[in-house]
């Protein structure tokens, strides 16, 4: 199900393929062959768009500095996140208002016809930044409900983005594309529980971690106890809850955009899947599904989620 990387207009630049090339690891397909080309331009450069935020907030960056210079900054500045945060986003409203220029940076510049020829708003982009600069001010989340609202910016927006571009939104696929959004985003949380440690990052809500008697010393541990693969299946209940809330999004729709979503979720589902199979023990690293589990994953998706229209 993974799709093979397409040249995006405008990014000839070998750098750019380093951020594209990460496709390969999502969860999810991106931008799969059986699409059409229009679609599979327009999701390759959203996801450039996207995958590059997330790598600004990381710190994962190629090192040299080169994405900082074609953001207009100092080489040097590419350490400091939020600056290069700012410096995105200035390039992002170049790709909305014309009259200040070409966006600097070739993954934005592959967007801007992206937005025109699809009408989108900034609002969507605009939360993804807002994201990865909350992952600079807040390294824990009390709450489900709080971890709900950051899924609602670093996450949401992709799903909606995905209506935007193949012209099927609704307000009923929307609400369900955010149920599977976010249940995507807290499968790879659960999946990088021992790497987010490690960027001092947790995304288990605090109130959950007492209520199993997790500590964070537990998480930093070799492999799971009790405690912890108690955690974990909990929350995998949760993100497959979310999943089977946002199922019915894949029978709204029909044709290849069918194929596209069904394999969004069948990646959340297979991702789950893996976290099981592991017996929630995600200390070691992260549990990965299987290509043949995903595949497995489509088919039950494609055959239980209920068609309308």
């Amino acid at each position: 199900m993974r799709g093979r990387r397409h040249p995006v207009p405008g990014t000839s630049d070998a750098h750019t393929s380093l951020t594209l090339d990460k496709a390969r690891t999502e969860n999810f397909p991106v931008a799969p062959a059986f699409l059409p080309r229009a679609w599979r331009d327009g999701l390759t450069a959203v996801y450039g768009y996207a995958r590059l935020v997330d790598d600004i907030g990381d710190g994962d960056l190629a090192p040299g500095g080169h994405d900082a210079v074609l953001l207009g900054l100092d080489p040097e500045a590419s350490d400091d996140r939020l600056a290069m945060l700012d410096a995105f986003e200035a390039d992002l409203k170049r790709v909305f208002a014309g009259a200040d220029g070409s966006p600097r940076h070739p993954l934005l510049r592959a967007l801007r016809p992206v937005v025109r020829a699809h009408d989108l708003t900034p609002e969507p982009f605009l939360g993804l930044i807002e994201a990865n600069r909350q992952d600079q001010r807040v390294a824990r989340y009390e709450t489900y409900g709080d971890l709900l609202a950051y899924c609602e910016l670093s996450a949401n927006p992709v799903g909606r983005l995905v209506l935007a571009l193949t012209g099927t939104a609704t307000p009923e696929r929307i609400r369900r594309s955010d149920a599977v959004c976010t249940a995507l985003q807290i499968a790879e949380h659960l999946q990088d529980v021992a790497e987010d440690l490690g960027r001092d990052r947790i995304y288990l809500p605090a109130e959950d971690m007492r209520r199993f008697h997790v500590s964070e010393v537990d998480l930093k541990a070799p492999t799971a106890g009790a405690s912890v693969r108690s955690l974990i299946a909990f929350e995998t209940v949760r993100a497959r809850d979310l999943l089977n809330e946002g199922t019915p999004l894949v029978g709204s729709v029909h044709g290849r955009l069918r194929l596209l979503l069904a394999g969004f979720v069948a990646g959340g589902r297979a991702a789950l899947r893996a976290v099981t199979d592991a017996g929630f023990d995600v200390l070691p690293g992260p549990p990965k599904p299987t290509g043949s589990g995903l595949l497995r994953e489509v088919a039950a998706v494609l055959r239980t989620a209920p068609r309308k229209g």
